[in-house]
């Protein structure tokens, strides 16, 4: 386990990046950019053989441990500020999730429901699946889902 000690005697972290103090490698020179971009769209960064999480590696030199879980507060996974992460559990990270692609009104939470020709509300509180209306409106829909999502899930909530 990599400690807040060793993190700082191996890097610099300057605007959401961190920056070799010292060179791991014949091919990385001392105050090269640290990290590679996975597919998802995460930085991860070799130390001792073993891959890091970018975002995790920064929490840790900033808070000195590191929490199951970091969020992102703003959803992107390249923004590694420190102001743009935060502990959460899994179910908050969840909460701050955007919106899926799959989703047919385009609205975090509300969907078609084709046996009531209605707009459905739900959401995940407390790990179970919540209704929250039917409505023939779209809009009041949304509004009754941000709603309900500020209430439940407070700063983790994401339109």
């Amino acid at each position: 386990m990599i400690t807040q000690s060793a993190l700082k005697d191996l890097f610099d972290y300057k605007d959401g990046n961190l920056y070799w103090k010292v060179s791991p490698s014949k091919q990385i020179k001392i105050g090269a950019k640290a990290g590679n971009t996975k597919s998802n769209g995460y930085l991860r960064v070799g130390i001792n053989y073993k891959q890091y999480s970018l975002h995790r590696l920064i929490f840790m030199m900033h808070h000195g441990y590191l929490p199951k879980e970091v969020d992102h507060i703003d959803n992107n996974p390249a923004n590694n500020c420190i102001e743009n992460l935060r502990e959460a559990n899994r179910f908050q990270n969840t909460q701050n999730a955007i919106k899926r692609k799959d989703c047919s009104s385009r609205v975090k939470g509300v969907c078609w429901k084709k046996s009531h020709k209605k707009w459905v509300v739900q959401l995940q509180v407390n790990g179970k699946r919540k209704s929250f209306g039917y409505y023939n409106d779209i809009e009041y829909a949304k509004f009754v889902a941000d709603a309900m999502r500020y209430k439940y899930h407070k700063e983790f909530s994401k339109s």
